[in-house]
């Protein structure tokens, strides 16, 4: 195998999400974008192909050219174990703004801090201070 990466297929956001994500995470890098020409009506300038490196993981993006009738669920969601509890609120308030909280941001039990939010697009985050 060459490699494994987990890709997310907005529909009309996935620029947006790249933007947003290089925003939010402190080491993160679009490595790639490329967009649908006038070969794909409907979907010009939106993403046919993109990539995101945060921290050491390649996320991969793009617009779906199929309308589909699912999207993103929680039981799906990336987890990021923070080195810091400032590293873990800063990333908890950016990625909740226009989301939701499936589990706000406290002591479970089972870490020293720990929340679960989904954030605007959908795409769902557990952050996690052991």
């Amino acid at each position: 195998m060459k490699s494994m990466n987990p890709f997310l297929t907005f529909e009309g956001r996935a620029e947006e999400a790249l933007d947003y994500y290089a925003e939010t995470f402190r080491d993160a890098e679009v490595l790639l974008l490329q967009k649908y020409d006038a070969a794909a009506p409907g979907l010009e300038g939106k993403v046919a192909q993109g990539a995101i490196r945060i921290h050491d993981q390649l996320i991969r993006v793009m617009d779906s050219q199929v309308p589909h009738e699912f999207t993103f669920t929680p039981s799906m969601s990336f987890f990021i174990e923070c080195e810091t509890s400032q590293e873990m609120e800063l990333y908890y308030r950016k990625l909740k703004n226009k989301g939701a909280i499936h589990m706000p941001l406290d002591d479970y039990g089972f870490s020293r801090q720990f929340a679960w939010i989904q954030d605007q697009f959908g795409v769902t985050w557990q952050l996690n201070l052991s």
